[in-house]
């Protein structure tokens, strides 16, 4: 039994320093040779919220009465893109990685988990802005805000779900990269990011139900209520005749979760033949 546990604990340990050497490997070389280095962190985010702050907020009044709209549309382009980094990066982890699969024997999760941590790590930055603009907006943080930690952890399960998926797949279906960037566009344009909820709701309830059953969708709304405001609609409100109903995210995410460990599983033995 002792013989077991050290050779467990040797080979977790083996692991997590690969994984260690994998996230700082990978976070060095992001933004390596590039002028304004790890600055494209923050610039990526803000550019694009900044566009769209110009374009529906400014110009199109999207949000107009709703309470520090621009922070809320702030988190939600975090949240997205760290939802978009660490599924688009998933993707290709895998095929990425061959010659690295072939000269070690490691766990080959932990290619997909580094991608994922590196990915955690820029979001932990980018919310550090969301921070600034809370506080110049005169935001009141209350007791709500400590929610944003179970939000921002089944953000990571979900994405990270979704990075085993794909990238099992991608090392037969080289297509699905592209196919990944056109469900993505879809998905940002069906999440409420850059338009409130409260638009769709005026439009048609049902729909709204129907969007706020999108797992991302869910959490930008939770977040958007634990750090900014009350006010904001949740799933929680939109099933209360339902309750049963307000757990279909979660369920999703969790049954997402088993059938991508499962699946790259059994597809991880092959890995480094097949690329």
């Amino acid at each position: 039994m002792d013989g077991f546990l050290v050779n467990l604990r040797q080979r977790y340990s083996y692991s997590f320093i690969i994984l260690k050497q994998l996230v700082i490997t990978d976070f060095k070389l992001r933004y390596k040779g590039s002028v304004l280095g790890y600055v494209w962190t923050l610039l990526k985010p803000l550019s694009l919220f900044a566009v769209m702050y110009l374009v529906f907020v400014h110009f199109l009044k999207f949000g107009q009465g709703i309470p520090h709209f621009e922070v809320q549309l702030l988190l939600g382009v975090v949240l997205w893109n760290y939802f978009t980094e660490v599924t688009v990066s998933g993707i290709t982890a895998i095929v990425g990685k061959g010659d690295l699969m072939r000269k070690l024997h490691f766990p080959r999760y932990v290619i997909v988990l580094a991608g994922s941590f590196s990915a955690l790590i820029n979001l932990g930055i980018n919310l550090l802005i969301v921070a600034l603009l809370i506080a110049i907006n005169g935001v009141d943080i209350t007791s709500r805000a400590i929610l944003i930690l179970p939000i921002i952890m089944e953000l990571f399960v979900f994405a990270l779900a979704l990075a085993f998926l794909l990238s099992a797949m991608y090392v037969k279906l080289r297509d699905l990269n592209y196919i990944w960037e056109l469900i993505l566009q879809v998905g940002f344009y069906a999440t409420p990011i850059f338009y409130p909820l409260a638009m769709v709701i005026d439009a048609s309830e049902t729909i709204a139900k129907l969007m706020m059953l999108n797992p991302v969708a869910q959490m930008i709304q939770d977040a958007r209520y634990a750090l900014i405001s009350p006010d904001v609609p949740t799933i929680w409100g939109f099933y209360s005749p339902h309750p049963t109903l307000r757990f279909i995210p979660f369920v999703i995410v969790g049954v997402l979760l088993v059938l991508s460990a499962v699946y790259f599983k059994k597809k991880s033995p092959s890995f480094a033949e097949d690329i």
